[in-house]
């Protein structure tokens, strides 16, 4: 067993008081600009980024320098040739890490406080299920402006989602996930409420000659040319398909990052074959909702799939995390804000 070393309140407070004064000096404000140099290997660079004059961020750099130079002995960057990235010196690299992890560190800490005493709230959607937000924010918007509690709404992906709610860059995420058909859900890991439930289909331009069917099968669908996402909920249904290896199994004619760049692929008859959509965003296209063209139509997938599922559509928090919190704190107010929606039967299906 280790032997444990208790360090006296004086020999405490005399190391305290033995920090340097060039220490004392450095300021956040200096290692954020320290950090960005270190990202974008230029002042001029980390200047624009600042939304700042490259003589300001130099300035910095220049006191940075000449605080480690006394105190440690060696520069934290040195400025090379014209056009040529800074190089850093191992302390001026251990001093960045070491900032980082200070401005991190206080980020999470003040981002908590502030959603502990309901200072902050900040919710997570995608562009389907903001109107759905809205919704909810009518309810609870008039206690949130008397209390100056803060809503942030933050654009998330659904690849994303559950990563940036674990990361607390949201506290909660409406989106939707891959689940069997017709069973309750429950997460392990996540409170859930569930506010719509559906199936997808194939969104194509291709002519009925060369796609005859009324609905394509699990056994078909992957001669057909797919426009397919990077990640996201489509990409776990095919996964539940066809296994990890999906790729290797299907016809990928595109991949896209967004819904929108594939809409227009097809549109354009750039691309020939098939986009997986749920079935609100397949009738919001026909119906031009959701930019449209006359040579998209719609093909059912068929009911061999195995196993049979649909997107579920609700809202996420962490789970044991509105329970430490008092009933009127505005994460619970506005999370039965949802409940009072959901159970209201508004909301009918998302909304592009």
């Amino acid at each position: 067993m280790r032997a444990s070393v208790q360090v006296s309140h004086a020999d405490r407070l005399a190391g305290l008081l033995a920090c340097p004064d060039a220490l004392l000096d450095v300021t956040f404000d200096q290692l954020r600009s320290l950090l960005i140099v270190h990202e974008t290997r230029s002042a001029l660079a980390a200047a624009r980024a600042l939304g700042r004059e490259q003589s300001s961020v130099q300035k910095q750099l220049d006191t940075l320098n000449r605080s480690f130079q006394m105190m440690c002995g060696e520069l934290l960057v040195i400025k090379q040739g014209r056009g040529q990235p800074y190089l850093f010196t191992p302390t001026g690299t251990a001093v960045v890490e070491r900032a980082r992890t200070l401005l991190t560190g206080w980020q999470t800490e003040v981002g908590d406080a502030r959603r502990r005493i309901g200072q902050t709230l900040a919710v997570g959607t995608t562009e389907f299920t903001l109107n759905f937000l809205g919704r909810v924010w009518e309810r609870v918007a008039e206690e949130f402006q008397s209390r100056e509690t803060e809503l942030k709404v933050l654009h998330v992906r659904t690849k994303d989602s559950l990563t940036r709610l674990d990361a607390k860059d949201v506290d909660l995420f409406c989106g939707g996930f891959a689940a069997a058909m017709g069973a309750s859900h429950t997460h392990d890991a996540y409170e859930f409420l569930e506010w719509h439930r559906e199936g997808l289909t194939l969104l194509t331009n291709l002519p009925k000659r060369e796609l005859p069917v009324p609905a394509v099968g699990v056994d078909r669908l992957p001669s057909v040319p797919l426009v397919i996402p990077t990640g996201g909920v489509i990409v776990d249904f095919l996964r539940h398909w066809y296994g990890s290896s999906f790729h290797n199994r299907l016809t990928i004619a595109a991949t896209i990052d967004d819904i929108y760049y594939g809409l227009a692929l097809l549109r354009s008859q750039m691309t020939s074959g098939c986009m997986i959509v749920s079935q609100t965003i397949g009738k919001a296209v026909l119906e031009g909702r959701l930019p449209s063209s006359p040579s998209l139509r719609l093909v059912s997938l068929a009911d061999d799939f195995d196993p049979m599922l649909e997107l579920v559509t609700g809202v996420f928090a962490r789970k044991g995390e509105r329970h430490q919190f008092a009933p009127d704190h505005p994460l619970n107010l506005l999370w039965e804000a949802f409940a009072a929606e959901i159970a209201n039967e508004r909301p009918a299906s998302p909304q592009p």
